[in-house]
């Protein structure tokens, strides 16, 4: 498939799939609070629900889903070895699904206790997942754009996990320090340290494979990462010290960024040699569409402060990068991923080519696009119900639906997995069984 994969070095099967099965609840369970409340939730970012919704997303969906993508990625695409891989994924991810709920519950009720469980589940889990991924990715002897962009992500989301704890605390607790300044800083780690290069970096290997278009161009491989770790250093020590000169430079320089990452992406796209379009190609588009508008919303914002201080704009920003950017891409890269490891790891088990079935046929295109068009219906709806409120139920219906939708569909991938292994080795119990047998797909 490609030079620079060492498919050999995969983890277990189960390691990456039980976070990929798990993250779509998360997303329709955003989508029922936001169904119960009603018009009220998208009037602000700093309501209770809106930011219970903002972490169910962010915390649920996109951490649970990318720490999977992680654990499968760092060995193959890095060549970095992951210590244990399946013991490390059962131990962090029913801790990472409780901090989840916790965390919202606490948000949404106010609630010190649930914060405070939803300190210790997340130095717990991300303090492992951390610690292991960052001990394999610096102890390998391989190089390029891709291994640094991991590095860089992976530092990027202790950064974040600890700035969210230190909120939390001042939430739960009390406490003198600046609250809204120490939350922008959170949040642009989160979304553009952790969760941007990460999708920059696993982009560079993802999208010419499954889309078979060019590469990326090297400065953009190359520069993206560390650009991006530069300029968030810069406007972190320049919000919490107070020193606002440059600020509005250097968020400019992280909007030009993601616009060039989002512009080469849609431009190699167009030029790719594949001319069919499918679901994970739409999904994606979608992304980088969204991406765009994101960019150019926040940088009115940025520099028209006055003329776009309505609060309904901020949430308008967050709903293109959460739900438009990152969820849409996060969405088709699962729908490309479980099936090439289901068809990886049936061949790792010995059956021949013909035994396997095709990578379409994991998860049946049709369904696939319905969803597609569900999720871009429920993105849709968000953003019309900021100026038509009562549309905010319809909003939340469409989510909960685009989410179970995938849950389905990722679930289909995965019965199909086991039907197949089933036959190919009858006694070998399925990929959710916590026996022995699960160490043969390693």
């Amino acid at each position: 498939m490609h030079a620079n994969l060492s498919f050999d070095q995969a983890p277990p099967i189960s390691a990456p799939f039980r976070f990929f099965l798990t993250a779509p609840w998360f997303g329709a369970l955003a989508g029922v609070v936001l169904t119960v409340t009603g018009a009220d939730a998208l009037g602000s970012r700093w309501t209770p629900v809106a930011l219970a919704l903002t972490h169910l997303m962010v915390v649920g969906f996109m951490l649970q889903a990318m720490c999977g993508a992680v654990l499968q990625f760092v060995p193959v695409a890095a060549g970095a070895n992951i210590w244990r891989p399946l013991w490390v994924a059962r131990a962090i991810h029913p801790l990472l699904a409780l901090a989840a709920l916790a965390l919202a519950g606490g948000l949404l009720w106010q609630s010190p206790d649930w914060l405070s469980a939803a300190i210790v589940l997340f130095t717990l889990a991300i303090g492992v997942f951390v610690g292991v991924t960052t001990w394999g990715l610096w102890r390998t002897p391989a190089g390029g754009a891709t291994l640094w962009a991991l590095r860089i992500a992976v530092l990027a989301l202790a950064v974040t996990v600890v700035l969210g704890v230190w909120l939390a605390e001042i939430l739960a607790r009390g406490g003198s320090a600046p609250l809204l300044e120490i939350a922008a800083v959170h949040l642009s780690w989160g979304l553009g340290g952790w969760a941007g290069v990460l999708l920059a970096g696993v982009s560079y290997a993802v999208v010419p494979m499954f889309q078979l278009t060019r590469p990326y161009p090297r400065w953009l491989a190359q520069g993206f990462a560390p650009a991006t770790m530069a300029l968030l250093t810069l406007t972190a020590w320049q919000r919490l010290s107070g020193a606002t000169w440059g600020l509005d430079a250097a968020t400019g320089g992280l909007l030009a960024l993601a616009a060039a990452y989002a512009g080469v992406t849609l431009r190699l796209q167009y030029t790719r040699r594949r001319k069919t379009i499918d679901t994970t190609f739409r999904l994606f588009r979608v992304g980088m569409v969204s991406l765009l508008a994101c960019v150019v919303l926040t940088g009115l914002q940025t520099f028209l402060p006055t003329t776009f201080a309505d609060p309904r704009y901020a949430v308008a920003t967050g709903v293109l990068a959460i739900a438009g950017t990152f969820v849409s891409v996060i969405n088709g890269m699962m729908y490309k991923i479980m099936p090439f490891l289901n068809w990886l790891h049936l061949q790792r088990l010995g059956a021949s080519l013909a035994e396997i079935p095709n990578m379409k046929n994991m998860i049946s295109e049709r369904a696939m696009l319905w969803q597609y068009r569900l999720h871009l219906l429920a993105v849709g709806l968000l953003l019309l119900a900021l100026v038509a409120p009562p549309l905010t139920r319809a909003a939340g219906l469409c989510l909960t639906a685009s989410f179970v939708w995938l849950a389905w569909n990722l679930t289909s991938a995965a019965r199909r997995y086991r039907q197949f292994k089933m036959q190919i080795h009858p006694k070998i119990q399925p990929f959710t069984a916590r026996t022995r047998a699960s160490g043969a797909d390693s």
